[in-house]
């Protein structure tokens, strides 16, 4: 299964195309896409450039977590800084 990860233009915040076309930075609540529906799915996203920058295609399990080869990298971006826990998303729960 495939998301739509980019970044919010407004914020620089991480978010995922969600099931109801809108932006969301909660990965869990991303659409998922079946890889033939992926490609069509990321170039309507990627026409929304005044709402997002450098919109790409992640794998993801069926439970919502970053899948594949770049787990550890979608990993970071969705939780923020690995070094301290008093920056990035973490900070804020």
């Amino acid at each position: 299964m495939k998301a739509i990860t980019a970044n919010r233009l407004e914020d620089g915040v991480v978010v995922y195309l969600g099931a109801d076309d809108g932006w969301t930075s909660d990965l869990a609540k991303a659409a998922r896409f079946e890889d033939e529906d992926a490609k069509a799915a990321l170039a309507g996203a990627e026409a929304r450039a005044g709402e997002i920058a450098g919109a790409y295609l992640i794998e993801v399990s069926d439970a919502g977590a970053p899948a594949g080869r770049e787990t550890l990298r979608e990993t970071i971006r969705k939780d923020g800084p690995t070094v301290r826990l008093d920056l990035g998303y973490q900070a804020e729960a």
